[in-house]
């Protein structure tokens, strides 16, 4: 085995992986990064071996636990040479892909998040009476990585996610990774699935942190374990229409979040919330669903995975939040671009009867970016509002976009970038 320093992540050690298919020539290989890894321009100049490995390896997985300590690595792997994975990029839609590794990490209920590290990806085990099985104790987060015409990869604002997992932590009686401990750990995953980031323009590795209750519990209580995980799949277009513009239904009787409740925070629950409006909007034809306060049923909230935004004579306005909404990372971006380009922008209540004479909509989020909106319909009247992208979402998309993919200078500090 090759002599090689083990990274420390944060202030918590990676995990070896040992090389499954042993031979006379062949003995354990160990996944190791340089000390230069928590620097925020990242440089992976001593490669980490794992052996040569084919697109179709998941089979192989089935039977490995990614929880235990010695999970095994195939093959060879030197970053600096990485082959792209052989899938159809030009038809990348935003669907799940299994990849090369994922990231684990655990602690118990009063402990600190400590010792974590890449694992085959694979199938988890938990157990029946698992916390976030029985009482949903589960967080998740979402955003992405781009690769630039140079190789190097942009990760957008990755502390931004991290300090949201931790306001969700608290609201979920759960601990949480530090933001270092989470950002190191996204950068661990990354650059070891390089080979499915796509080319520039063709899409982005959309990466999954998970956060939930692993330990065993009957009662209603907090569970005693907990894991953080990160998994990565490279995307295309969330919606199938890619970037031509949704249409929207607004939703009367149904509500994603009430005040009090978790609305604000990235909990699980609160997708398994819209999947039966938002299966019932699309059966219609329509792209997803908007939903309205629970309380008045007159002031918009946001569509299901998205935050909304309504322009009227060149003023954007977006609903305020107030604990029904998610804090949206892209939406706090659009909001700061937008301020930047001379727009005003209001965070405030907005009625639902001001998409009547609205000028454009458009939705934000990790996995649109930025959507337009070509049309919502509200009691029955459908409302149009063009065939593409308005001038101000349009404006906003470009000046956005080209940020992350490192086509313009970021003098917002907005982005990792991993050489």
């Amino acid at each position: 085995m090759e002599s090689s320093s083990t990274a420390v992540f944060g202030g918590f050690q990676p995990n070896y992986l040992l090389c499954p298919h042993r031979n006379s020539s062949s003995s354990s290989c160990l996944l190791s990064f340089p000390s230069s890894f928590t620097d925020r321009s990242l440089s992976l100049s001593s490669p980490f071996k794992v052996q040569k490995q084919q697109h179709t390896h998941y089979s192989l997985l089935r039977s490995v636990s990614p929880f235990r300590r010695d999970a095994i690595v195939s093959g060879t792997y030197s970053n600096g040479t990485t082959e792209l994975a052989d899938i159809d990029w030009d038809n990348l839609g935003f669907s799940y892909v299994p990849t090369d590794y994922m990231y684990v990490m655990k602690c118990a209920r009063d402990g600190s998040f400590s010792f974590g590290g890449l694992q085959r990806f694979g199938n988890i085990e938990l157990s029946p009476s698992a916390g976030v099985l029985n009482y949903g104790q589960g967080l998740f987060e979402g955003l992405k990585a781009y690769k630039k015409e140079d190789g190097n990869v942009l990760l957008f604002r990755p502390e931004e996610n991290a300090m949201r997992m931790n306001v969700g932590a608290e609201r979920m009686c759960m601990p949480s990774p530090t933001v270092e401990q989470f950002v190191e750990a996204v950068k661990a995953t990354v650059l070891a699935n390089k080979r499915w980031i796509p080319p520039p323009g063709k899409g982005s590795l959309y990466i999954r942190p998970l956060l939930m209750g692993s330990g065993a519990v009957l009662g209603l209580a907090p569970a005693p374990e907990y894991t953080f995980l990160i998994y990565v799949s490279p995307v295309g277009n969330y919606f199938k229409e890619g970037v031509a513009p949704i249409n929207l239904v607004v939703e009367h009787e149904l509500h994603r979040a009430t005040p009090g409740g978790t609305g604000s925070v990235k909990t699980i629950g609160n997708y398994a919330a819209v999947l039966k409006a938002q299966s019932a909007a699309k059966a219609k034809g329509y792209s997803d669903v908007l939903y309205l306060d629970c309380v008045h049923k007159k002031y918009l909230e946001e569509v299901s995975s998205c935050n909304i935004f309504v322009v009227k004579d060149n003023v954007i306005s977006t609903p305020a939040i107030k604990g029904t909404i998610l804090p949206g990372i892209t939406r706090k971006s659009i909001i700061d671009v937008a301020r930047s380009q001379g727009f005003q922008v209001e965070e405030r209540l907005v009625a639902v009867d001001e998409l009547l004479d609205a000028d454009e909509v458009f939705c934000t989020g990790t996995a649109v970016v930025v959507s337009p909106v070509g049309s919502i319909t509200y009691s029955g009247k459908r409302v149009s509002y063009g065939e593409g992208f308005g001038v101000v979402s349009e404006k906003l998309y470009t000046v956005l976009t080209r940020l992350q993919m490192g086509l313009t200078e970021d003098k917002l500090n907005w982005t990792v970038e991993l050489k």
